[in-house]
């Protein structure tokens, strides 16, 4: 044999796989996501006042500012998972890490980004389309009857709004991550964070519903709870990331 082994042998590529975890971490994900923000609490809410600043002046430009906010919401997701792994490492963090994903990776986590806009603005349309027939229909009826068509065009937009949204969200959940860290192609990426996502169905919709009940409180003080929602929020995806996928 003339082939000869160099050590250290290479590390494996990494090709996203998974595992299953019990349903209470999500409760463990939380708490680590409030132990990283207590690591730097400064850098925290100055990231976070900065993303919210962008987002907004990217936001009021009519249509196509909305469009290019979902865009950069993967690359704003790689920033902060960015900050999550300085906060738990021996490297300092920076107000400057939000923009990681900008440095590293754009052209894939903007690809992430164009499938959620799709998705976000494809259920908008499919929603507007099913209440304007709904009001519609129930203008054409009459008073009792079509009060009821109405109301049943929006129950049922957004049913089907939320039902679909579930295959959005689950394969964009992991997927900036993927992408930066790991340097996965976009669609495998959504991929594995698809799989992650039907694996720990459990733990996901409980970390969903208590985000969804964080989140109308955090906007109840003229939003000012998201700056403590975002960084806690981002912690503890960022260690459910780390939780249950194989060796990262």
């Amino acid at each position: 044999m003339n082939e000869t082994t160099e050590f250290p042998l290479a590390p494996g590529s990494f090709k996203g796989e998974s595992r299953e975890v019990d349903a209470g971490a999500c409760f463990d994900w939380l708490q680590q996501g409030w132990a990283m923000f207590l690591v730097n609490p400064g850098i925290w809410i100055g990231s976070t006042v900065l993303l919210l600043i962008i987002l907004m002046a990217i936001s009021i430009v009519p249509f196509f500012g909305q469009i290019a906010a979902h865009l950069l919401v993967p690359l704003f997701g790689a920033g902060m998972v960015q900050l999550c792994r300085h906060m738990s490492g021996d490297e300092p963090p920076q107000i400057g890490d939000l923009f990681a994903g900008f440095r590293h990776n754009a052209g894939p986590l903007v690809m992430v980004g164009v499938f959620f806009a799709a998705g976000v603005f494809g259920l908008a349309f499919i929603a507007f389309l099913l209440i304007s027939g709904g009001v519609f229909g129930g203008a054409v009826t009459g008073r009792v009857a079509g009060f009821g068509i109405a109301l049943g065009g929006v129950m049922l937009a957004g049913l089907l709004v939320t039902v679909l949204s579930v295959p959005i969200i689950m394969a964009t959940w992991f997927a900036p991550a993927l992408v930066f860290f790991h340097d996965m192609k976009p669609a495998a990426a959504m991929r594995a964070s698809f799989d992650a996502g039907a694996k720990n169905w459990l733990a996901m919709v409980i970390f969903g519903v208590f985000l969804v009940v964080a989140l109308f409180f955090a906007m109840l003080p003229l939003g000012l709870g998201l700056l403590l929602l975002l960084p806690i929020f981002s912690g503890a995806v960022y260690a459910s990331y780390r939780d249950i996928f194989v060796g990262v």
